[in-house]
C-alpha cells in the first residue's frame, strides 16, 4: 500500500499520515501545541516532536530555531531539504508507516490494565529497558496506555500516541526480554487497537526500518505498509 493507492482506508482520509505529527497538533492535540501556522511541537515531559506544516516554506529552519532555541536537539522527519549551515546532523535512517488492514482483528485483553500518573515510574524504567522510542513523564497523557503486570512488576506495556484527526497511533511497544515470545505484545497491541476501532479512529503504527522482527509480527497481526519514511536528530546552531 502507499500513499498513491490509499488516500482512504476503510472510509479514512489517509492523506493525514504524510504528516501525522502537524496534523495531530492542529487537531486532536491542538491543546499540547506549542509554536505557530509553521512549526509546531509538543512540550519537552510530553513528547519529543517537533512538526512543520511543510519544508517548502524557506523560512521553515529560522522558524524551528527560534520556536526550540539555539545548541537545541530536536527530532524530525521526513525533511525534504537538508539542514542548512550552522545546523548538525546527529543520526538519520529510514523508517515505515503501517496502517491497519482488514485482516487486522483487535480484541480487548483480560489482564491489560489502563496505566496513568501512578504508574509513569515504571512505564519509564520498562522503555528505559526495552528502548521501544522516546518516553516522556507525561506522554501518557496523549492517549490511553495499558500494561501487564507478573508478581506485581510492569513488564509489557503499549499506548496511544500521535492522533491526526481519524487516526492513532499505537507507540510504547514493550516487553521484557524474559517475558517475550509469550504474545503479551502482540495482545496489548490487539487491546490498543480494539479501543481506537470503538471510538471510530483506524491504528497506524511507525517502526524503525531495521527492526525487522517487529515489523513482522505487526503484518502478522494484519497491518499493511502504507509508506517509507526517513528521520533525523539535528541540532540547532548554537
Amino acid at each position: 500500500m502507499t500513499t498513491a493507492t490509499a488516500d482512504l482506508v476503510r472510509g479514512h482520509d489517509a492523506s493525514v499520515l504524510d504528516n501525522p505529527a502537524w496534523h495531530a497538533l492542529i487537531g486532536p492535540h491542538a491543546s499540547f501545541a506549542i509554536g505557530g501556522d509553521l512549526v509546531r511541537r509538543y512540550p519537552e515531559d510530553v513528547a519529543p516532536f517537533v512538526a512543520v506544516r511543510t519544508w517548502r516554506d524557506p523560512s521553515v529552519w529560522g522558524s524551528l530555531q527560534e520556536l526550540v532555541g539555539p545548541g537545541v536537539e530536536i527530532g524530525i522527519s521526513d525533511a525534504q531539504a537538508v539542514p542548512p549551515e550552522g545546523w548538525e546532523t546527529l543520526a538519520s535512517g529510514g523508517g515505515v508507516q503501517l496502517v491497519e488492514s482488514d485482516r487486522l482483528q483487535p480484541r480487548p485483553d483480560e489482564e491489560a490494565s489502563e496505566l496513568g500518573a501512578d504508574d509513569v515510574a515504571e512505564m519509564i524504567a520498562l522503555v528505559e529497558r526495552n528502548q521501544p522510542g522516546p518516553f516522556r513523564p507525561r506522554t501518557y497523557e496523549l492517549g490511553r496506555y495499558v500494561g501487564i503486570r507478573r508478581a506485581g512488576r510492569l513488564v509489557a506495556m503499549a499506548g496511544e500516541r500521535l492522533h491526526p484527526q481519524g487516526w492513532t497511533e499505537i507507540s510504547a511497544v514493550a516487553t521484557d526480554v524474559e517475558h517475550r515470545r509469550q504474545g503479551l505484545a502482540s495482545r496489548l497491541v490487539l487491546d490498543v487497537a480494539f479501543h481506537i476501532q470503538r471510538r471510530g479512529d483506524r491504528a497506524l503504527l511507525h517502526a524503525a526500518e531495521t527492526n525487522t522482527g517487529a515489523i513482522t509480527a505487526y503484518e502478522r497481526l494484519g497491518f499493511v505498509l502504507r509508506k517509507r519514511t526517513n528521520f533525523a536528530a539535528v541540532r540547532t546552531p548554537r
